[in-house]
């Protein structure tokens, strides 16, 4: 049995243009063609499809997936598995973090002010074996006596759940923004890009200190130069430390011309 690109895009769930694009980078070509031309998928095309879609769903970039789809050794079966591993790991997580938010929406009606327990709990799952409060002696030592510091501690000690879920929903967003950067590619110094650098900034103004561009641009640098952040944001999406670093650069660059 063959399917058109349509029948087969509405299988999938996906639009024509990503199909076609998908044959023009040589990630999925249909098995056949019509008598007309028209591109017609077989079964085992649509198998290729689903895992295509499974490694996106698990964050790879289309040049990833191409480079391990299309290696000679590549095995659909040990594939699967390991996507099925990685899809189980990434639904408790999940499950995790709507807990964590149903209990902060529960508490937020109160307007209390968080404890440390309360927010370790609750960006536990985001920031999965990263505890900020095992740097809090280092943070201290190394900014202490700064402005940003002291700002920062200020205003985080008033917030409360609701606050604190808002910052967390907030940096998500901004997250995602990131991430779907990458997926298209866009360049650091990319006006789109620079958008995004624009609000990250001003999302540690608004929520803990005074962050200038000389600021931002130092916190770019920190995200790279510090592996335990590094490791932390590329939990996302490998390689988006380093790309956020790079926006981040530009952005700063960009206020300084």
């Amino acid at each position: 049995m063959a399917w058109t690109v349509g029948s087969a895009a509405e299988i999938a769930k996906v639009s024509v243009r990503t199909l076609h694009h998908y044959d023009e980078i040589g990630l999925l070509a249909p098995s056949d063609r019509s008598e007309s031309g028209y591109r017609l998928y077989s079964a085992p095309d649509l198998e290729r499809l689903h895992q295509i879609l499974l490694f996106r769903e698990l964050g790879f970039t289309l040049p990833e997936i191409r480079d391990i789809m299309c290696d000679p050794d590549f095995d659909r079966i040990s594939a699967l598995e390991a996507q099925r591993s990685l899809l189980a790991e990434k639904a408790s997580r999940t499950a995790a973090m709507l807990s964590a938010i149903d209990a902060a929406l529960d508490a937020a009606r109160g307007g209390t002010p968080m404890t440390d327990k309360e927010q370790k709990e609750m960006f536990g799952e985001l920031f999965d074996g990263f505890d900020p409060a095992e740097y809090e002696a280092e943070v201290q030592e190394r900014w202490g006596e700064s402005d940003a510091y002291k700002q920062s501690a200020a205003r985080t000690k008033r917030y409360t759940k609701a606050d604190w879920q808002q910052i967390a929903d907030e940096g998500a967003a901004i997250t995602a923004a990131y991430v779907e950067l990458m997926d298209a590619d866009a360049a650091p110094d990319s006006p789109e890009a620079l958008a995004v650098a624009e609000s990250h900034c001003a999302y540690f103004s608004t929520w803990f200190y005074d962050c200038g561009p000389e600021m931002f641009g130092n916190l770019g640098k920190m995200w790279v130069a510090d592996p335990r952040f590094t490791k932390n944001i590329d939990k996302t999406r490998p390689g988006l430390a380093k790309y956020q670093s790079a926006v981040a650069q530009a952005w700063a660059a960009s206020k300084r011309s």
